[in-house]
């Protein structure tokens, strides 16, 4: 009768509507699902180590993990160290977080940022589209954003809801075993799908930590049309997981007027005397 009370009263908070918002300098987004919070925190983030774990020992087994010493990879480490300072702002628990960014040499035009902050770059993706500094921050700045809102949470969580079914409360609130029935489903976290809404807001909360950090979020605009490009010749592994095209690019440039003062503080630089964002790739127009 207890775990029913408590089964209910869940229920009826994840039923209430997620009006409210949560301000920032910058920019605005929807409160964290409440969805989120049947999946416990912590043996998530066991969960993404242990997966993260494995990828690194087969990526050494297969001699593709970059090295401490790659220059690659350095130069991916600093950028992310960057954006990862910034990361609290948007979700307090990730100072604690053991933070980690690896290289995987292989010709994936991909990337990912598992729960609890465990980052992982393809080579391919850098290579490929030959991505400046600021186009790798996007990156970098999207695929934190993901970890720090809770989206593989959310994912998991929604995923065991439409897997357990009736079995919900005695799965989340069964003695002994709490969360570990759920936590199991989330096997596979660097290869989650996120929702047309989670994109969104992975975009808007990059561009946040992008500006912070000293990148120009106008680059965003100029990585998508890279993009694009690639996907004439080759559709990228990314892309099955982060649809682009012109709503996407139209998006980052609404968000842009919240974001450029930001940026342009931070470089100390008055924000209506920035040059253009030149990329570096004939074909893709410099972005004002």
């Amino acid at each position: 009768m207890k775990n029913l009370s408590r089964i209910s009263a869940l229920l009826v908070c994840l039923a209430l509507p997620c009006a409210s918002v949560l301000a920032q300098e910058g920019v605005n987004v929807e409160r964290m699902s409440r969805l989120r919070s049947l999946i416990p925190e912590k043996e998530l983030e066991q969960q993404a180590t242990q997966q993260y774990e494995e990828l690194k020992q087969q990526a050494r087994a297969k001699g593709v993990l970059a090295p401490d010493t790659d220059p690659q990879l350095q130069r991916v480490r600093a950028i992310s160290r960057r954006i990862i300072s910034q990361a609290s702002r948007w979700n307090e628990a990730a100072s604690g977080w053991q933070w980690e960014v690896n290289l995987i040499q292989a010709a994936n035009v991909n990337a990912f940022c598992m729960p609890g902050g465990k980052i992982a770059f393809f080579s391919g993706l850098v290579d490929q589209l030959k991505l400046t500094d600021d186009e790798i921050a996007i990156v970098a700045g999207h695929e934190i954003a993901h970890a720090l809102r809770e989206h593989g949470r959310e994912r998991v969580a929604k995923g065991s809801l439409l897997q357990l079914g009736a079995n919900l409360g005695s799965a989340i609130f069964g003695l002994g075993q709490t969360g570990q029935m759920i936590v199991g489903q989330g096997a596979q976290l660097a290869l989650l799908r996120f929702s047309r809404e989670d994109e969104t807001e992975a975009d808007t909360v990059g561009l946040d930590l992008v500006a912070r950090a000293g990148y120009d979020p106008r680059a965003g605009v100029a990585l998508w049309r890279k993009m694009a490009m690639l996907e004439k010749s080759a559709p990228p592994q990314w892309l099955s997981s982060h649809p682009s095209g012109s709503n996407r690019i139209a998006q980052i440039e609404k968000t842009l007027p919240q974001v450029m003062p930001i940026y342009a503080r931070s470089v100390n630089a008055n924000p209506g005397a920035l040059p253009p964002y030149r990329s570096n790739v004939q074909g893709v127009p410099p972005v004002r």
